[in-house]
C-alpha cells in the first residue's frame, strides 16, 4: 500500500499493487473506509494490500482522478505537510524522518488516537 503525490492538488491516498506486481493502482478511499467505523477498516485494508488479493475487485474500487490534496496545517504546535482527503473526515499529517521517509499519523474524526505509519519513497513501479 502507498500514496502518490503529483503536485498540491492531485494526490492519490490509497495505492495498491496489480495482480501481476509489476503496477500501482488507486483506489477510492471512500470505497476502502467507507463514511463510518473508519478505524476500525485500517487493519483489514492493510491484510488486503499483498498482489492479487484487491486486485480482483479493482474495476468497482478503482478511484477515478486524485482523491485528496496537500496543505500546510498546524498539528500539535508544529506546521506539517498535510493530506486532506476530499470526501472523509481524516487528514494525513506527515513529519519527515530522513530524506526518504515520512513519519503519518492519520487525523479521523471521532477516533481516539491517530493511527500512526511510515511512508518511505519508492518510484521502482508505475501507477496505471
Amino acid at each position: 500500500m502507498g500514496k502518490r503525490f503529483v503536485d498540491a492538488e492531485r494526490v492519490d491516498p490509497l495505492l495498491f499493487p496489480s495482480r501481476d506486481g509489476r503496477s500501482l493502482w488507486p483506489m477510492s478511499p471512500v470505497v476502502a473506509f467507507g463514511a463510518a467505523e473508519i478505524s476500525d477498516r485500517l487493519r483489514p485494508l492493510r491484510a488486503l494490500a499483498s498482489p492479487g488479493r484487491v486486485s480482483i475487485a479493482r474495476p468497482g474500487l478503482r478511484a477515478r482522478g486524485p482523491r485528496a490534496r496537500l496543505r500546510t496545517t498546524r498539528y500539535r504546535g508544529v506546521d506539517s505537510a498535510t493530506m486532506v482527503y476530499d470526501q472523509l473526515p481524516i487528514n494525513d499529517v506527515f513529519r519527515r524522518i530522513d530524506e526518504d521517509a515520512v513519519l503519518g499519523a492519520m487525523d479521523m474524526r471521532g477516533a481516539q488516537q491517530p493511527y500512526f505509519f511510515v511512508l518511505r519513497r519508492d518510484s521502482s513501479l508505475p501507477v496505471s
